[in-house]
């Protein structure tokens, strides 16, 4: 049974086109987890990407959600805590609380077994990445995942599910 249905909650999307991301986030799940309503307030402004060739990027960027994927699959979530941006840090508190929203919200992602490189596209100081993910029953998942450039390298600030329509065969 999925969490929402658990919970009897709505999902809250949050986007604006002048530079934040999509993220869609399971209220129930962060009051459960958090304790209470989360108010975000302290937000990283994106490093501007430099001037790197496209295939350097997109090789830093796969390098980074690789290990994420690895992690998860592995069940390191301290290992997977450590690809995430600040943002995301700051929203889960803690890695168990960041595995736990994974584990309910992204099975395809805590299960993984496979992953492919689709597109990807700069916007406002981020690069969105797509990435077709494989989980273990054979079946494909579309997601798109927020990337940052921080001081210490990219980090992944959000991901979305894109919708089934959107994967093909």
């Amino acid at each position: 049974m999925k969490l929402s249905a658990l919970c009897g909650v709505n999902t809250l999307m949050v986007h604006a086109c002048g530079g934040s991301i999509m993220r869609i986030l399971n209220i129930g799940l962060l009051i459960v987890a958090v304790g209470g309503p989360v108010i975000a307030q302290d937000v990283t402004t994106p490093v501007t990407p430099p001037s790197e060739t496209a295939p350097a990027v997109a090789a830093e960027i796969g390098d980074v959600i690789d290990a994420q994927l690895l992690a998860f699959k592995s069940r390191n979530i301290e290992g997977a805590w450590v690809h995430a941006s600040q943002n995301i840090q700051r929203l889960f508190g803690n890695p168990d609380q960041f595995g736990l929203m994974v584990q309910q919200l992204y099975p395809m992602v805590w299960d993984n077994s496979d992953a492919r490189y689709v597109s990807q596209r700069a916007q406002d100081g981020y690069v969105f990445q797509q990435v077709m993910i494989q989980d273990p029953q054979g079946r494909l998942h579309m997601l798109e995942y927020a990337m940052i450039k921080t001081p210490d390298g990219w980090r992944i600030d959000g991901v979305s599910i894109l919708p089934q329509s959107d994967v093909g065969v």
